[in-house]
Parts: C-alpha cells; structure tokens; sequence
C-alpha cells in the first residue's frame, strides 16, 4: 500500500454508530464504485466511493457490505463481499484482498466472495423489515451516468418490492461530517504533503515558467511521498486566470508582475488537503497586490475565528459577507452608496467575492455534512476569502482547513507561509 491503513477498530466504531441510527429490524446495503470507462479498452483510475471507505477501509473494486444489526445467526450481522483473487488476476492486474486480509483491514469476520452477493442477501432479507439503500443526495451532485450504487438500489428494490425504504445518507452525512482524530491526522497528512509542494514552487517560481510546469512541481512532491496526486484538478492561475473561479487549463506562461493563484491540495489515504495560496511571479508584490492580499487575509482571520461550535453557518456566511464589504469599500472596489442600496438577495460585495467562504472537507474535497445545523467539535472546514478584479488581472484567494473543537478551532495549516512578508522571504531564499 502506499499509505498506512487506518486502525480496524476505527471502521467497526463507524459501523457500530451506523447501526445505532437504523430502525429495528433494518438491513443496508453499500456498494463500491465502478471502475469506469474512457475509451477503447481504457478505464479511468479507479476512485472508491467514499462511503463504503468510510464503513470498511476496502479500497477495491467489485465490494460490498451488508449491516443487519438484529439478524438472527450472529454471522450475518456484518458481511463483507469482496472480489475473488486468483491467479490470473494477481499476473494481471495485482493480487486484490484474500478473505484473512479482508478481515483484518475491516474487523469484519463474514466475508464472501462478490458472486454470492445475490444468494446470501436472499438468506438474509425475509429476516428485515426494512432496507436502507444508499445515494449521493450532496447539494452540489450532478449525476449524468447511473452509478453502480443507484443500479443496486434499483435491482433491490424491485426483487423485493414489499420492503420498506429508508435513506441511508443523511446518517453517512452526520456520521462523516464528525471527524475521528485518526481522520485528523489523516488529512494533516495530506496538508503536510500539500506544504513541501508549496515550498517547492516557491524555490522555481518565476517569469516564464508556465503554469503546468508548476502543477508538475506540484505533482512530483505528491507522488515521490505516498500520494495518489491531486485531491481535484488543480488551479495554477495566474495572471487574469485567476479571476477565473475554476481555472484548470494551467497552459499560460506567468508574466513579470503577475500575482499567481494556486488552488491545490493533495490526496492521502483517501483524505483531502484544500489550500489556496498567492505568490507574486517576481518574488515581490506591488503595493496594490500587497493591499489587496492583506484585505483577503484579514478576512480570512476573522471567518476563521468566527468557526467554533454552536455557530451557524447561515449566521458565519452573512458575518463573513460584512467583514468583506468593510474591505472592499476600503479598497474603493465598492461605493458606501452602492452597499446602502444594495440587493439583500446579492449584497454589493458579491461583485468582487462572489463564492461561499467556507465548505466541509474530509474523504470528498466538499464534503459531507448538515449545513442546516451548529457547528459541531470535530467538523473541518476550509476558510478560502477572495478578492477578483478583472479590471486589474488581480484574483487573490486565500484558504486553509480548520478543525473545530471545544474551545473553538484549530488551523491545520499554522505551519504554512500565509503573510506577505514570510512569503517575499521564502522566495528570495531567506528562510
């Protein structure tokens, strides 16, 4: 493996408050990813559906996993169906988990083969009296291709048409958006990796370089340290790129007196890293670029500070909101007129800063959790203010990741370069 496994008893405790959520005599069900195709015989990298991860550590195709808390015969109250090694597959594709390795990694004692999914579920489904199928009901999902996840629950349904059908998301959602420290220490893993890229690009940086150059920087320190790459397509924007919110071509040459915005973090162990950062392409920024940044940072430590348990995040967006328009208007971005007439439904601020300040992170980049409730100890989320002039080429954006805890937050980025003067420093080679 290229990383280290959490701990078996983390996955049983994460079964183990599952089960306390479903209804009496429920059974659920969850399915892996896909692998899926591109083109001819090529198939994209396989990613695992991050709940299934989440409930067994399994990161393989073909798995499934059946929760039957109050089933009769003890054996069937955990049953892991992974797919069948062999011979062939280990020359082909490499060995995948045997029955032993499969126990260990999960804690799961019952495991079968995928092929007898079909004949044990019927053995064990009269017993239930309802099912819980699983679904991606994130906000921001939009499904164009039925995932395997969506043809079980279809499958089921129909051969079993008298069971009652419960949603199994909004508990995952719960359960996922809590962090265990294991977690923790999992994604500041990933933000570590993330770091030694940054300080990387620092040292390379300059006129001329172009932008894939840098994502390949990037890259290098990622996979050189046990990462599968990028936790999403990187934005290495600079120049006007960076007033583009989603800028992913990085084919641009980075120009004397740009400011480059860098919106990348690395993946590990299935865990995420988010972080944006700013550098000026010659090593120093202009007075405007130095005010503009500081404006961005300064809101970004009050949001950050604002994170703690109990808060909601309805009130710390609209707080956030109020904090950039003192910015903007100082800035003479914005009129003190144009914030007085202002739209209520798009405050004048959102000109310049037109995104949400703040999303969850963890096995998805934007995670899962309840955006309707306070804020809970253990929830991670990334603080990412920016300032977009388009009139200027001047996007600036800053973001880090915070976990929240009893007595507020704690940012699992203090170690990284974040002001102006540590960043001119790091690129001249002074520190």
């Amino acid at each position: 493996m290229r990383y280290p496994a959490l701990s078996s008893s983390f996955y049983q405790k994460n079964r183990a408050n599952f089960a306390k959520q479903m209804k009496s005599k429920g059974l659920a069900v969850f399915t892996s990813n896909d692998i899926y195709p591109s083109s001819a015989d090529g198939t994209l990298p396989f990613k695992q559906l991050s709940d299934i991860f989440y409930l067994t550590g399994v990161d393989q195709e073909e798995t499934m996993l059946v929760l039957f808390p109050e089933a009769h015969n003890p054996a069937h109250r955990e049953i892991l169906f992974v797919r069948e090694t062999n011979e062939h597959i280990a020359i082909w594709e490499g060995a995948k988990l045997s029955k032993a390795q499969a126990t260990e990694r999960t804690g799961i004692a019952s495991i079968y083969w995928s092929q007898d999914f079909e004949k044990i579920l019927h053995t064990v489904i009269g017993e239930a009296a309802c099912l819980y199928l699983n679904s991606n009901e994130h906000s921001r999902a939009s499904i164009e291709v039925e995932t395997r996840e969506m043809r079980l629950s279809k499958h089921v349904r129909a051969k079993y048409p008298h069971h009652a059908v419960e949603r199994s998301a909004p508990i995952m959602h719960a359960l996922r958006a809590v962090k265990d420290k294991e977690e923790i220490d999992q994604i500041q893993r990933a933000i570590d990796l993330t770091n030694q890229g940054l300080r990387r690009v620092m040292g390379m940086l300059k006129p001329g370089v172009m932008e894939y150059q840098i994502e390949a920087e990037f890259a290098h320190e990622f996979l050189s340290n046990g990462s599968r790459g990028f936790a999403y397509t990187p934005i290495v924007a600079s120049g006007r790129n960076a007033c583009v919110l989603h800028y992913i071509e990085n084919d641009h040459a980075c120009a004397d007196g740009d400011v480059i915005l860098l919106d990348v973090g690395a993946e590990y162990g299935g865990y995420n890293a988010d972080m944006t950062r700013c550098l000026p392409v010659s090593g120093k920024f202009t007075q405007r670029q130095k005010d503009v940044y500081n404006a961005v940072l300064r809101v970004m430590k009050g949001a950050t500070a604002f994170l703690k348990p109990g808060v909601m995040l309805a009130e710390y967006h609209s707080a956030v909101g109020e904090m950039m328009t003192k910015e903007l208007v100082d800035l003479k971005l914005i009129s003190a007129d144009e914030v007085k007439n202002q739209n209520p439904a798009w405050p004048a601020y959102k000109k310049y800063f037109m995104h949400g300040t703040s999303h969850f992170l963890g096995l998805d980049v934007h995670d899962v959790g309840n955006w309707n409730k306070p804020i809970e100890v253990g929830n991670v989320f990334t603080v990412e203010p920016g300032i977009y002039i388009l009139e200027e080429n001047l996007g600036i954006r800053l973001e880090n990741n915070i976990v929240i805890t009893e007595n507020g937050n704690r940012d699992l980025f203090a170690n990284f370069p974040l002001e102006v003067e540590e960043i001119e420093a790091l690129m001249a080679g002074q520190q």
